[in-house]
Formats: structure tokens, C-alpha cells, sequence
């Protein structure tokens, strides 16, 4: 389909070039590449050598709007040549915050802003204990919230492993990822017991101080996992019963990502608290705390600088979260992720007939997940060395999809059209056959 190609000169001359400054940790999609990328458009990559990419990671859920699109470069263009930093009031920021508030979900129409996803989530934690008087704080297994020391204890996985101690009163319990489910149980028969066990978290490991539960509408870095319809809505009974506010994080699911303006649509929850990010920017550092009149304005959270980011609504932010709303609403972005959505995630579910390697597919508008497995029966991950060199195919033919782990996550720009989408998953087909022959896993 597209002609193979390595990792050309150029690329290899900047990459080298950075790699003798640039501290370990970056990206993984990044680091595994070894490509330096000169530009994009749409849902298109171009690197320092001239090769094309099809893109399906849109920065891990940020490109909303794809590569440049123009209406976001000309909004950019324009307020750079005016004022681009500061916290003073500007046109556009409340033009934005406006408009922002015309597809909130009902009573969340207060909106502070900030930089970077973990800075908006320890806001929305200090907001919760402002407002509840209360300390401790429910995430779960699965969960990703950022990297901050705020945070880490809330983090489900083995990423904080080192990094303790942790913030006193945070704990967590069991997501509802029906695939490898928690409890060893099967759904719908299992009523959905994982929410039921936040009930014995509380009972049996909190002080029953509890100021939040938070939880995202589907797991990103899990690998898009998506919850069975009710899951949310227990635990904000749950979170009710106790006195808690529920923080719904839509970092990755908001802005029309899961074919719905916020994950949380699907299953029918208005929260207490959303924290939004990733698509609000198209690409710029941006995120955001939603809440109600009446939580907002809870001391100390309320109070001067109590709430306050030095990046947080600057101008250029203001102005790349008011084009890429612009957009998602003038194009209908939102709708297009549901169709395409569909269509993509019914080509996935024709890769599953056609290779037992693929244990599950799943995912709601433009978030899609595939679990890559030795054996459908104990579903053991796919080995790294195999899912690795699934990526480096899928490079040289022509397509960037963090598919380098088992779980595999697709999340290209709302934008892309029915037929790009296909073109892409047509070489992640091709490239799964090379390398499952190349290892001998046919």
C-alpha cells in the first residue's frame, strides 16, 4: 500500500542533535519514532525528510482540530501581533469562556483555567475539599490524572511505583474494565459490582472524610477503556450517599472526543466537577476546572490567587480554546467523531475475526481501543518485543498509532474523514500480518 521507508537523514541528524541536551522521559510514541517531525496538516504528519504520516494519535487526544487547520492558525496569528501573556480580562477570553459555557453540561457553567491536565485536577481537589470540608479523596485502578506529586497517589498502575510517598487520604478502587475484570466476574450478571466495592473502600481503608471520588468516563492511558452504561451513575450515588462531590475527569473524553460533547453524556451524569484539557487547546497548554455557581465560590478556593495559574487563560490560550471550539462547533465535530467512530470501530471488530491475537476491540467516537493478546483464553498481553515492532511497521508504511503496547489506542483528530480513517487502519492491518509472520504468531 504505502512504500516503506527508514528513518531518513535529517531526522536522524536533529534527533541526534537534541538527544545530546534532551533529559530521558519523553513520550514514548516520540522516543520509539526516532523521527523529527517539520509539519503538519489536518490529520497528516510530514518529517524533516519529506515522508507523510497518517496521524492517529493527535498528541495523545490533543489535536482536536488536526494539524493547522487555518481558522486555529489565522485566531493564533492575530493575537500574537496584540498580547500574549497575562492574567488581565481580555475580549477573547470572554468570548470564550461564553461560548465554553453554551455546551457545558447543565449548572456547570463556571470555568477557571489553567495549563497543564494534572495542575486543573489538584485544583479541582483543593475545590472539592473548600467545599466539602473534608480530606480524603477516591480514585481507581486503571486511573490517570497526571504526573504531579498531588496526583500520584491517584494513579492505578505500576507508573508511581518509586516515586512515594504519596499525599495522605487518597485511595482507589476497582474500574470497570469488563475485559479484565477486577473481580473475576462477568457483566451484566456481575450488576456491576466494582461500583458496589467503592462502598467497602469507604467502609474499610477511609477515615469516611471523603471530599471526592473522581473518575474518567472512559481510561485513556489504560488503553481507552470504556465502562459498562450505569457504571458512572453508581458512583455518583455512591458519592452522593457520602457527602462527596464526584469529579468526572474528561481530559481526553471532552470536546466532542467519545462522539458526545463529554463522556460523561453517555451515561446520562452530570458531575460536581469536570476538569477539561487535551482538545480545549487544539494543541496549545490548556485545561480548565468546571463547576456550579455555588462550589465555586467555596473559600479558600475562592479566594484571591487561591485559584489562580500564570499560564492559566493567557491570551493565546484563550484565543486557541475560542478557534478550536469555534471549529468543533462550525464543523460539527462532534457528530463526526460518532460516525466515524462507528465505521472504524466496526473494521476493528473485522480484525478481530481475522486475527486471534485481538483479544478486544472497543471505544466510543474517536477513542478506540485493541487489546493485543498470546492467548484469547487467559489473555496475556501480547509480548513488547512483537507490539514495538508492530509500531516501527506501522512507521514505515506510513501510519503513527500508539500501538507499541499491547493496548493499543487510537485517538486521531475529530477532523478525519471516513476514507483516511480506513487508509490508516488498512496499513495497521498490514503491518499486524508482517510482524505476526515475522514472529511467527500467524
Amino acid at each position: 500500500m504505502t512504500a516503506r521507508r527508514p528513518v531518513g537523514p535529517r531526522s536522524q541528524r536533529i534527533v541526534a542533535q537534541e538527544a545530546r541536551r534532551i533529559a530521558p522521559g519523553l513520550q514514548s510514541y516520540a522516543l520509539y519514532s526516532g523521527l523529527a517531525m517539520a509539519r503538519g496538516s489536518g490529520c497528516t504528519l510530514v518529517d524533516e525528510d519529506g515522508n507523510e504520516y497518517i496521524d492517529f494519535i493527535a498528541g495523545i487526544g490533543v489535536g482536536s482540530v488536526g494539524h493547522c487547520h487555518p481558522h486555529y492558525v489565522e485566531a493564533l496569528k492575530r493575537q500574537v501581533e496584540r498580547l500574549t501573556f497575562g492574567s488581565f480580562t481580555t475580549e477573547g477570553r470572554a468570548r470564550f469562556l461564553e461560548l465554553l459555557a453554551t455546551v457545558t453540561p447543565p449548572g456547570l457553567t463556571r470555568i477557571q483555567l489553567f495549563s497543564g491536565g494534572a495542575e486543573a485536577v489538584e485544583a479541582a481537589l483543593r475545590l472539592a475539599k473548600a467545599a466539602t470540608r473534608k480530606h480524603e479523596v477516591i480514585g481507581f485502578w486503571g486511573g490517570f490524572h497526571g504526573k504531579t506529586g498531588g496526583v500520584l497517589g491517584l494513579l492505578g498502575s505500576e507508573f508511581k511505583h518509586h516515586l512515594g510517598p504519596f499525599v495522605p487520604g487518597q485511595y482507589l478502587s476497582p474500574y470497570a474494565d469488563c475485559y479484565r475484570c477486577p473481580l473475576r466476574l462477568r457483566y451484566p450478571e456481575c450488576g456491576i459490582a466494582c461500583a458496589e466495592y467503592l462502598r467497602d473502600v469507604i467502609r474499610y481503608q477511609t477515615s469516611g472524610e471523603i471530599a471526592a471520588v473522581i473518575v474518567e468516563s472512559i481510561q485513556g492511558t489504560a488503553g481507552n477503556v470504556v465502562p459498562p452504561e450505569g457504571f458512572l451513575r453508581a458512583i455518583q450515588t455512591i458519592a452522593r450517599d457520602h457527602g462527596a462531590l464526584l469529579i468526572v475527569d474528561e481530559m481526553l473524553t471532552g470536546f466532542g472526543r467519545t462522539g458526545s460533547m463529554w463522556g460523561c453524556d453517555h451515561d446520562g451524569v452530570v458531575p460536581d466537577v469536570m476538569t477539561v484539557g487535551k482538545g480545549i487547546g487544539g494543541g496549545f497548554p490548556m485545561s480548565g476546572v468546571v463547576s456550579t455557581d455555588e462550589l465555586t465560590s467555596r473559600k479558600p478556593w475562592s479566594n484571591p490567587s487561591a485559584s489562580s495559574s500564570s499560564y492559566g487563560g493567557n491570551p493565546l490560550a484563550a484565543a486557541a480554546g475560542l478557534a478550536s471550539l469555534e471549529i468543533i462547533l462550525k464543523e460539527d465535530l462532534v457528530k463526526k467523531a460518532e460516525r466515524v467512530g462507528t465505521v472504524m470501530l466496526a473494521r476493528l471488530e473485522a480484525l478481530k475475526e481475522k486475527y486471534r491475537c485481538v483479544g478486544d476491540v472497543r471505544g466510543r467516537g474517536l477513542m478506540l481501543g485493541i487489546e493485543l493478546v498470546k492467548d484469547r483464553m487467559t489473555r496475556e498481553p501480547l509480548a513488547k518485543e512483537v507490539t514495538q515492532a508492530l509500531y516501527q511497521e506501522c512507521l514505515r508504511r506510513g501510519l503513527v498509532a500508539m500501538c507499541y503496547s499491547p493496548s493499543i489506542r487510537i485517538n486521531p483528530p475529530l477532523i478525519i474523514g471516513e476514507d483516511r480513517a480506513l487508509e490508516g487502519l488498512a496499513i495497521l492491518d498490514e503491518a499486524l500480518a508482517a510482524v505476526l509472520r515475522q514472529h511467527g504468531l500467524t
